[in-house]
């Protein structure tokens, strides 16, 4: 299947952002909460199978592989209308009520440091993770509850010919603290740090093989990578910035050395406050940090202004503003923004994905802002901001 010339235009206009270049306008997409998708529908008047990246032809999508440690179907242990209760790949046993937007993790297996020690990964480059059929955690349960999801490389294929599509891989903390609970994580990092460092150095490898397994399944047809990997919360670091460049930058940086080695830029998308670490991620390549949250105390505004192009921004729109915000405020917080996109650099989206309480009405009239505003060069009236270095 070849790709649209339309979809060829939203490639280079997110490689030209992805470079600090100005493309023909500012590159928009955006991850959404299913309660979000099912308002949108309903309140748009739109059929229920309606995609929302075909409808506003938005610039990007993300398929990642199964990810599981351990490579099998989830065991039920409960499951009516209201709920299902999960283990999973990870050991983990996810409890996931349908009328919630997130589950919540029940157990681990992994519970001891010794059985941490003990831990064992199924192959990074086992051909389940991208030519089968499958249940995996990551994909699987979160914001939705999906069994036997279709493959890997059938799912990339089917979004190729209209959209540039980013793998997904996670660093190690993002499958640390799945494996062990985020409790263990930070406990026994005080307590068995050494510990704690070897199996982060296994994690590495595990995380770069499939990295480098999915690179290859996909066989071209990727047009860039997204590392997922929370490592901070809304005032700053979740652990000392000094352990976190000891033992797990180095992981991350092998894994942007193997993108960058392909041709693939890389997205990084880490939730919090990161701002003790942004230099160490623009040393290590990063070519983009998602989602930058505004919550946080995050401005890509100011953070232009700090770091100038030697980083891009994907998101930093309020999603808070988004559900709460009137037409005018929303119009100026949209056109503030876009000051970040001067000289590329700048991919719009919100400040993490877009929940239930965002209207259909709010979304629909954002996303046309940017299209309208956002066209180099731009032109942003009283909204604009100069001298952004």
């Amino acid at each position: 299947m070849e790709r649209t010339a339309n979809c060829l235009a939203k490639l280079e206009r997110m490689n030209k952002a992805l470079r600090h270049e100005e493309p023909d306008r500012v590159p928009i997409s955006d991850f959404f909460w299913g309660g979000f998708l099912s308002r949108w529908r309903s309140e748009l008047g739109l059929a229920p199978d309606t995609d929302i990246y075909r409808y506003y032809d938005l610039d990007w999508r993300v398929v990642a592989p199964n990810m599981d440690p351990h490579i099998r179907p989830f065991d039920i242990l409960r499951d009516d209308e209201t709920e299902v209760t999960v283990h999973t790949g990870f050991g983990a046993t996810i409890r996931k009520k349908f009328d919630l937007p997130m589950p919540a993790f029940v157990a681990f297996d992994t519970d001891t440091i010794e059985k941490m020690e003990a831990f064992e990964f199924d192959d990074s480059f086992d051909e389940r993770r991208f030519f089968r059929v499958g249940d995996d955690q990551i994909n699987c349960v979160g914001d939705g509850f999906e069994r036997n999801l279709a493959p890997f490389v059938d799912r990339v294929a089917a979004e190729y010919a209209d959209f540039p599509v980013y793998g997904g891989a996670c660093e190690a903390h993002e499958m640390i603290w799945r494996i062990v609970g985020t409790e263990n994580v930070m406990m026994w990092m005080a307590e068995y740090p050494d510990a704690i460092a070897r199996f982060v150095a296994r994690l590495h490898e595990f995380n770069l093989g499939i990295l480098r397994a999915q690179i290859k399944a996909a066989q071209g047809r990727l047009s860039g990578i997204i590392i997922w990997g929370d490592v901070a919360y809304k005032k700053g670091m979740l652990f000392s910035p000094v352990f976190w460049r000891q033992h797990f930058k180095p992981g991350v940086k092998a894994m942007i050395d193997e993108c960058h080695s392909h041709g693939l830029p890389v997205i990084y998308h880490g939730c919090g406050n990161v701002s003790r670490i942004f230099e160490d991620f623009i040393e290590i390549g990063v070519d983009a940090y998602n989602p930058l949250e505004y919550k946080a105390g995050l401005d890509a505004v100011d953070l232009r202004r700090r770091l100038g192009h030697r980083l891009g921004f994907c998101g930093n729109m309020d999603v808070q503003l988004w559900a709460a915000g009137t037409k005018e405020e929303l119009r100026a917080a949209v056109l503030t923004k876009l000051n970040a996109a001067k000289g590329g650099g700048f991919i719009f989206q919100s400040d993490h994905s877009v929940p239930s309480n965002v209207s259909g009405e709010s979304y629909d009239y954002v996303v046309r802002l940017v299209r309208e505003h956002g066209v180099y060069p731009l032109e942003l009236g009283e909204f604009d901001l100069p001298d952004l270095g």
